[in-house]
Order: C-alpha cells, then structure tokens, then sequence
C-alpha cells in the first residue's frame, strides 16, 4: 500500500482526485493536525433557508416538509407506525430543491468547462464524458475529505477598508503583501481562504454593491504556485466579476478547476476568524459524495 493509499484508505483515479490527493500525504495530516492547541472550533458554514440568495446561474434553494405528524395520523398510510404505538410515535421530514452549489460549498472539477468540446479537468469532455444524469467522470463522487492546513488571508485589513470596493482585483502582489503583513505563509498542501469582507453583510440586498470583489488571474497563478490545494471566497464566485481577460467570463475558475486541479470554495464565512485574528489553523471539510453532482454543501471548519 502506498502512502497516498494509507491517507485515504482506498484506490483512487489520479485523473479524477486533483491536488487534494496529490499534495495530502500521511505527514501532512499530522503537521496540520499539531495546529491545534486550544480546542477552539470556528463553523465556516453559512445558513440555508427558502429564498436565501444564491448566484443567479442556479436554481433557488427550497424546503418544503413532506410528512408531519398530522398528516401521519390522518393518511394512515405508515402501518408499521400504527402497530405496538401507544405513546403515538410520529416523526417529520421534508424534500430539498436547489444546487449544491447553495450557500457555503465546494466545486467539483466537473462544475466548469471550456473549448468547443466542453472539456473539464482530467481531460474529460462532453461527447464521450457527461450522461444525462451529470458528469460521469470527476463528478461529485470524486471529492476526498479535506484535513489541511488553513490559511485566512484578511485582504481588506490589509487594505484598510471593512469591505472591498465592487470589483476589486485581488492579484499576486496583494496577496503576498497580506501574507507578509500577517505573519504567515502559504505553502504547498494549504487550504487558502480570501476574504472580501462580503460575509459581513451578507445577505443584505445593500451587498450587491460590493459584487465582484475577488481573487484576479494573477493571484490565482499565485497561489497555485505555492501548491495550495484549495481556495475559498466569502463570496458568490471567489474571482473577481467581470473579468478583465475579453476572452473568459470566469479565467479563475478555468484556471484552477479546469487546468489545475485545485478545488475553489464559496460562500465561506470568516468574520470570526478575521475579528480574532485568526490566521492559521486545521481546516477540515467532509464534502457529500454524490454521483453525477458538480459540488456539494459544506459546513467546513477551522481549528485552532
């Protein structure tokens, strides 16, 4: 069994895993967790309710109940719950629509595609890869556990302002700055989090005014080059909107999703961690393994 084998316990296609499973190895498990010395738990997961904003390319995230009680009762359609039931045992439950892509929550590989064929990362393209149930190849199904070092670059303490302006770029020489400007550095196997300061008023209908802050093409190549294995906005797209390149509504997303591998995370809250200073730490995500998805909900967590 190889070291890679060990860390997540089964074989996986190379092609499909991205740099999760490339750069996440037995002593990178056990480095990040040694960054845990108080015990203290930050949810970097954001609420979901009916009617909650999400990003006009998906379909709105509904909650409708399906059985109650009442219903139970009446319908009597559950005998197993009208047998040996003197303390009248009744239960609720309820269907989901949406994406998941609904509020915090990672991107598959799957999610983008580019070029006349509509390829995505691992080479996979339309004609021979997508079914008429999702992606067949590098789909939801394929997402591995995160437990990673974390990182929170704090761009608008940096930059002096509570919130970024609408449509600022965030490019390499930002980053790094912030890095600097806080003690840490970004290094190969991270879990890089940007912060806008979107989350602060979010979902204030007045936030839209502060849309399309974000990571640009030049700080994209940034982090890559240091080897990070995933990126989080506490935005709707983590790249700045509308892009600069004539050629590429989403050049970020082409570039680590597509091109690189690396998974890109959105909707992620960090006002906690930046009101405490917070700025290294475990991060760990459990994404759903859904066949057929391009990204699942996450409640992601930051551990210090």
């Amino acid at each position: 069994m190889t070291q890679l084998d060990q860390v997540f316990k089964k074989v996986y296609p190379v092609n499909e895993m991205g740099r999760v499973f490339t750069h996440t190895t037995n002593e990178s498990v056990i480095q990040a967790a040694q960054l845990v010395k108080k015990g203290v738990i930050y949810d970097l997961g954001i609420e979901r309710y009916r009617g909650m904003p999400v990003h006009p390319f998906h379909p709105p995230f509904e909650v409708i109940c399906y059985r109650t009680p009442r219903g139970l009762i009446n319908e009597k359609d559950q005998e197993w719950m009208e047998v040996n039931n003197s303390d009248n045992m009744r239960a609720l439950n309820e269907v989901i629509f949406g994406t998941t892509h609904t509020g915090t929550h990672i991107d598959a590989f799957a999610h983008v595609t580019c070029g006349a064929d509509n390829h995505w990362y691992g080479g996979f393209k339309e004609e021979t890869d997508l079914g008429d149930r999702g992606p067949l190849k590098a789909d939801g199904s394929k997402f591995l556990p995160i437990f990673s070092r974390g990182v929170l670059l704090d761009i608008p303490k940096y930059v002096g302002v509570d919130v970024l302006p609408e449509h600022f770029a965030i490019d390499s020489d930002i980053l790094q700055k912030t890095a600097e400007s806080q003690g840490v550095e970004v290094r190969k196997g991270d879990t890089v989090l940007i912060r806008t300061g979107y989350m602060s008023i979010w979902p204030d209908p007045e936030c839209k005014k502060y849309f399309g802050s974000g990571i640009n093409l030049d700080g994209a190549k940034w982090l890559n080059d240091r080897g990070v294995i995933n990126v989080g906005g506490d935005n709707e797209s983590l790249e700045q909107i509308p892009a600069v390149d004539p050629n590429n509504v989403h050049p970020v997303h082409t570039f680590l999703l597509i091109e690189q591998g690396v998974h890109i995370m959105e909707f992620v809250d960090m006002e906690q961690l930046a009101r405490d200073g917070v700025y290294e730490f475990l991060f760990v995500a459990a994404p759903l393994t859904i066949r057929g998805a391009t990204g699942s909900m996450i409640n992601p967590l930051a551990i210090i």
